[in-house]
């Protein structure tokens, strides 16, 4: 019985042995290696380096060349339409004749009121006839009366003179119309024998004034490009005609405020929107081979005036008035390095919707900050890096 109980009491030592030994080799693979099964449940994030520099802005805007003035011109008398004499896109000189009316039934009426005049001027002098036989009869109540009636004749006369001036100046005023300027017909909507129904006979553009566009922009993409009342830019004009395209100067006339619209900042946490502030930015082009209607089209890259850390805008947060990254703070200890996510608070900044430059007192160049994260942060978690 002694000899068969040796092995059984060695082989349980054995067993113990073993047992503590896979023990031991369990809490030093826990000890050496805990910090790196714990960064598996760790927030997963992605980082990029701040760089120094200005920030590239991209201004865009595309419109439909318009007269700055134009003139519509009416037919005021009434009158059918004898003859067009230009057609749309003519360039004309001031005074030129443009279209010719059927002034037939003016003339008639003109002619019947000088006849008139005529008739008046022969009972005129009938009228002093009959007051030289009045006084030579010497009745001083008809020789009043004879007088009354000379007088009552030549005022007559008068008025009938004024009234076939007035005739004679409508018909040669509204029998043509004529340019009141230099310009080019951008519109024609007489019609051969027809009355005007209602519309302008015909609009003309004013040449000299040049042709204008406008489109609308963020304000504060305007005003980080500095662009300002006078600025000349380079303008892409397509040509009516086809697809050429040339260059031409414009110069910003006038720039005022629109309706804000409606859009989310790349900055809003919980996909809030906000109210983003737009102006209107109108130019001028001066030019002798525009005619209006041409497709045009404006596109500036300019660098920012100011200057700073530049980051992607999505790598900055924002909650209430306080905008900020998280930058990566390493922490080193015996067993190992481990990356905690700090808030950095931003003072101002300025974007142009991919990227964003900031002003801020405790971020530098060489320091990397949190791009994205696989789950939502706060100030002091610790994170790992992908």
């Amino acid at each position: 019985m002694e000899i068969t109980g040796v092995p059984a009491d060695r082989r349980r030592k054995k067993i113990i042995r073993k047992a503590f030994l896979l023990l031991l080799g369990v809490l030093l693979f826990f000890t050496f290696f805990s910090n790196t099964l714990q960064s598996l449940t760790l927030p997963k994030v992605t980082t990029v380096k701040p760089e120094s520099r200005s920030l590239e802005f991209t201004l865009e805007g595309s419109g439909m060349l318009r007269p700055v003035s134009e003139a519509q011109l009416l037919n005021s008398s009434g009158w059918k339409v004898r003859q067009i004499l230009v057609k749309e896109g003519d360039k004309v000189k001031k005074g030129q004749k443009l279209i010719l009316y059927d002034s037939q039934t003016a003339e008639s009426e003109l002619q019947d009121e000088i006849t008139l005049l005529d008739k008046q001027k022969i009972e005129q002098q009938t009228l002093q006839d009959q007051f030289i036989q009045t006084y030579l009869e010497g009745d001083e109540l008809q020789i009043r009366r004879a007088r009354r009636e000379i007088e009552a004749g030549k005022i007559d006369q008068a008025m009938q003179t004024r009234k076939i001036a007035d005739l004679r100046e409508k018909l040669t005023s509204e029998q043509q119309l004529k340019a009141p300027f230099d310009g080019i017909v951008t519109t024609v909507n007489a019609i051969p024998e027809m009355l005007s129904a209602g519309e302008p006979d015909l609009v003309i553009s004013n040449s000299s004034k040049g042709y204008q566009f406008d489109f609308t922009a963020d304000a504060e993409l305007l005003s980080s490009l500095g662009v300002s009342l006078g600025e000349k830019l380079e303008v892409e004009v397509q040509s009516s005609e086809g697809p050429q395209v040339r260059s031409e100067q414009g110069k910003v006339t006038e720039i005022k405020d629109v309706q804000a619209r409606i859009g989310s900042s790349p900055a809003e946490e919980n996909g809030k929107t906000e109210e983003i502030p737009q102006k209107n930015v109108f130019m001028v082009l001066e030019d002798d081979s525009l005619k209006g209607g041409e497709q045009v089209q404006i596109k500036l890259n300019k660098p920012s005036l100011q200057e700073g850390l530049v980051v992607p805008s999505k790598a900055i947060h924002q909650t209430g008035e306080r905008s900020y990254v998280y930058k990566i703070e390493e922490q080193r200890g015996a067993l190992g390095n481990v990356f905690v996510a700090r808030e950095v608070q931003i003072r101002s900044s300025t974007t142009n919707g991919i990227d964003s430059v900031i002003q801020t007192d405790s971020l530098y160049e060489d320091e990397m900050i949190i791009l994205e994260s696989s789950e939502p942060l706060q100030d002091g978690n610790r994170v790992r890096l992908q």
